[in-house]
């Protein structure tokens, strides 16, 4: 598991390590690093994604931006980048003796299989219109970071997994009492889309017709049930669009990922990311301080700290919700007043 990643001169990132955990809920102001963070992982799993001049810290053009990451103390990867692309492994290893060119061989064979876990990764922050569009059918469809797709997902599910879709129809149920279960259309040769029928009538529900916070919540919802989740996900803003009373199902649907024991389930657990501007989002892990990160700015860049690390936190959370001490800016991580 990755518990620290180390960014240098990433945009406003100057030189920070953001701590992990199984799950990790980062809350701060905007600017303080919290989707940066996120874009360093989607970096590390494609870096053609990425356009240099975007992620360039103060716009210093002779600088390498640097992305490291650690299980404990122990460098699992390191890349590095400068406005000629990554660099090379023959320039980070140079092959001086027999001895260096069987460790180069090792780390870069080692190197392929961590950054294989991010090609297989998930950042989602997802839009309710592209999660009701219809999916032309074909074979192992993924689930993009925007929810498209998301019927062609379901529909692998039912074919692949029936159990699980079914456990999925009731934990929707769960959520939205007035569905019943999940349906597909074929609205056009080749493609297909997903309905809900009504608990009450039995009335087919397009996804267009569905409200935002539903179509969002099915797409959490969707994730936490596949069988072969992607090995590392990560939430921008979960609690978007999702009606506050929504958010504890919410947060299940992501602790069924990172602790599948818990929930009867026989697979490794996903290590879960998430950002958030929510305190009825954070008010939910007043019991779990350990996994909370305060991210923050000041002149030397952002920093990035857990919430047990600072000072006496134990007595400034004790008698009141989380949100709201959050909220008051007592622990950081708020916009600055003028």
């Amino acid at each position: 598991m990755i518990t620290k990643v180390h960014f240098k001169n990433f945009k406003a990132i100057r030189d920070a390590v953001l701590p992990l955990g199984r799950f990790t809920l980062i809350v701060g102001a905007n600017g303080t690093g919290k989707s940066t963070a996120l874009q360093g992982f989607k970096m590390l799993a494609d870096p053609k994604s990425v356009v240099w001049e975007d992620v360039l810290s103060m716009g210093k053009s002779d600088e390498s931006v640097e992305v490291s990451l650690y299980e404990d103390d122990l460098l699992l990867l390191n890349e590095t980048w400068n406005k000629d692309g990554r660099v090379s492994d023959d320039d980070l290893m140079p092959e001086n003796n027999e001895r260096q060119r069987i460790n180069k061989k090792f780390d870069l064979a080692y190197r392929e299989i961590i950054v294989g876990e991010f090609r297989y990764s998930g950042l989602y922050r997802f839009d309710p219109e592209i999660i009701s569009q219809p999916v032309t059918i074909k074979s192992d469809l993924k689930l993009e970071e925007n929810g498209r797709n998301l019927a062609g997902v379901l529909d692998q599910l039912q074919n692949s997994s029936p159990e699980k879709f079914g456990e999925l129809n009731r934990e929707l149920n769960n959520w939205f009492p007035e569905y019943e279960r999940i349906i597909f259309e074929v609205p056009e040769e080749g493609k297909k889309n997903f309905l809900l029928r009504t608990s009450s009538g039995k009335y087919n529900i397009k996804a267009a017709d569905l409200s935002d916070g539903t179509r969002l919540a099915l797409a959490y919802l969707t994730i936490a049930y596949l069988p072969d989740p992607p090995k590392i996900v990560a939430f921008e803003e979960p609690e978007r669009g999702v009606h506050p009373r929504l958010l504890g199902n919410i947060q299940e649907a992501m602790y069924r990922l990172a602790y599948p024991e818990n929930y009867g389930e026989d697979r490794e657990p996903v290590q879960v990311i998430a950002t958030t501007h929510s305190p009825y989002l954070l008010d939910l892990y007043k019991e779990h301080p350990e996994e909370i990160v305060i991210s923050s700015k000041d002149e030397n860049g952002v920093h990035f700290t857990r919430l047990i690390d600072q000072p006496h936190f134990e007595e400034v959370i004790k008698d009141a919700p989380l949100g709201d001490i959050w909220y008051s800016g007592v622990l950081g991580g708020v916009p600055i007043q003028p």
